[in-house]
């Protein structure tokens, strides 16, 4: 079977007519078996990436970077992106990953905004966002943590802060894991029953999950809002959390593709050096 194409991914992008509601959580669009699709990007992944990292190395300072950005509902596999996509296929040298929490009280004292700038992706490294800005118009807005009118502004601000962030060269991509609610109870019902799982048991997800229709009507705001040319949003179809995945290699792909690196020139004569070890 051929692989999932990047235009099959880019199927998912949200455009000015987006509606949340009608997307399919348990679709697997353009693929019968995922097994089949998984791997196929992998060895792309790794040299792409990996020529990214040589060129930061030589200090290539054009070479660009990634910043994929990964914002769900709880149990929608983050983790398990960060773990598959990210951590089988790349050299992790040139990888840097953050889980946003709840702000410290210096970030807090800051505008909302300050605390991402320094986790961006220098040239040559892909930064991964686990949770990201974005609670600061989903969370803080349905828990009511900020007057509406500084909601309305942060979407604003969210535009610009990635407009600045793609003008320094970074293809930036922002993945809603899109779960549905069934799919959800399983999973914190496997947290709750299994051991190896109670460690990210939050018990304040419960309470969460009790604002559902609240979260996706923040979401549908949030991503007609701030999906834009250079940084969409991707809303995927994540109950078959490899399909998912599979998606998102390819979008990765696609992105680092577009960058158009080579390998770089070595800065000693290969022939010199290799009569050097010989007689070494």
């Amino acid at each position: 079977m051929s692989k999932l194409t990047v235009e099959e991914a880019k199927q998912f992008r949200v455009g000015p007519d987006f509606q949340l509601a009608d997307v399919d959580p348990t679709a697997t669009p353009d693929v019968s078996d995922v097994d089949d699709v998984f791997h196929d990007y992998d060895d792309d992944l790794d040299d792409l990436q990996r020529r990214l990292f040589a060129n930061s190395r030589v200090g290539n300072d054009n070479a660009g970077s990634v910043l994929l950005v990964l914002q769900g509902m709880d149990t929608s596999g983050k983790g398990g992106i960060i773990r598959h996509v990210i951590g089988e296929t790349m050299d992790l040298q040139g990888v840097h990953v953050k889980a946003f929490g709840r702000p410290t009280e210096e970030e807090a004292s800051h505008d909302f905004l300050w605390r991402f700038y320094e986790h961006l992706p220098e040239p040559g490294q892909i930064s991964v966002f686990d949770r990201s800005h974005y609670e600061d118009v989903l969370v803080q807005r349905v828990k009511q943590m900020a007057p509406p009118e500084e909601i309305e502004r942060r979407y604003g601000a969210i535009v610009e802060f990635e407009n600045e962030i793609a003008a320094r060269g970074t293809k930036i991509i922002k993945v809603m894991p899109h779960i549905s609610r069934d799919f959800q109870a399983q999973n914190l019902k496997e947290r709750i029953e299994r051991a190896d799982k109670h460690w990210k048991y939050n018990a304040g997800d419960i309470e969460d999950r009790k604002l559902w229709s609240q979260f996706m009507a923040a979401y549908q705001i949030a991503l007609t809002r701030t999906s834009t040319d250079v940084a969409p949003w991707y809303c995927i179809p994540s109950d078959n959390k490899k399909y998912c995945r599979s998606v998102i290699k390819a979008l990765l792909f696609d992105a680092l593709d577009s960058l158009d690196l080579e390998w770089p020139e070595p800065d000693f004569d290969p022939e010199v050096e290799l009569e050097r070890l010989a007689n070494s």
